[in-house]
């Protein structure tokens, strides 16, 4: 078996038994996908891993699982071919189109999934309800990176799927579960943003901490979400505001 290769400014990982994706994004990215798959490794694809239900990391599903079985949880099967209302229940709200039957995971779980492949113990893992109630991560262990999806972003503060079971006290609880189990070394991809470490998903928890706290403490005192906005409440951490 060849050594493990990484390739992860496309979330694809591949080696001599062949490439895992990591959510494949929009349909009409497919083709530029596989072909920059072509430019990582010869060799075929043998997973695609959805870590949430949302289209900019499953709208190829059909494209790509022409190719290769989808993993995801259960939930994320559920949401995909149901659809629904989806989003944060304010300024962000969309309606999920539910998919066709070939674009559904043909293998989902329930908790976690190891993969075998290129030498790893690959490790699927659900966390706990926080940007959708469908969130995994992939851990490599030998090659020391861990995929975090939507649960961990580098470009402001975090979209929290309300519609979807997402929860901002769930994020923290996955987040802060996670954390003691990955190595402290560990290559963090975010589901949007720049490769990252630990301590910058430790900030993250700090910042989303410190804004739950003083959200709520507005909402205790009969703040309405309208009064929060005018007082600028999360003016202390603009630098998360992103684009």
């Amino acid at each position: 078996m060849k050594r493990s290769v990484l390739a992860w400014q496309h979330r694809r990982f591949s080696g001599g038994d062949g490439i895992i994706v990591v959510d494949d994004q929009y349909a009409p990215l497919a083709e530029k996908i596989q072909t920059a798959l072509k430019g990582i490794s010869d060799k075929p694809i043998r997973f695609i891993i959805n870590t949430h239900y949302h289209a900019d990391h499953t709208d190829a599903n059909e494209y790509f699982q022409k190719q290769a079985p989808i993993i995801a949880l259960d939930n994320v099967r559920k949401r995909l071919e149901e659809g629904g209302p989806a989003g944060n229940m304010d300024s962000i709200k969309f309606d999920a189109r539910p998919q066709p039957i070939a674009a559904l995971p043909i293998l989902t779980f329930n908790g976690n999934v190891t993969i075998h492949l290129n030498g790893e113990d690959i490790q699927v893992t659900h966390l706990h309800n926080g940007h959708t109630d469908g969130d995994s991560i992939i851990f490599f262990p030998k090659s020391n990176v861990v995929h975090m999806g939507d649960d961990f972003l580098r470009i402001g503060f975090p979209f929290i799927d309300l519609a979807g079971g997402g929860s901002v006290r769930g994020l923290i609880t996955a987040l802060e579960g996670i954390i003691p189990k990955l190595p402290p070394d560990v290559k963090v991809i975010p589901g949007h943003g720049v490769v990252s470490n630990l301590d910058d998903v430790r900030a993250y928890v700090r910042m989303l901490k410190e804004t739950l706290a003083v959200v709520d403490q507005g909402v205790k005192q009969g703040k309405t979400l309208v009064q929060l906005k005018q007082e600028k409440v999360l003016e202390p951490w603009k630098e998360w505001s992103g684009d």
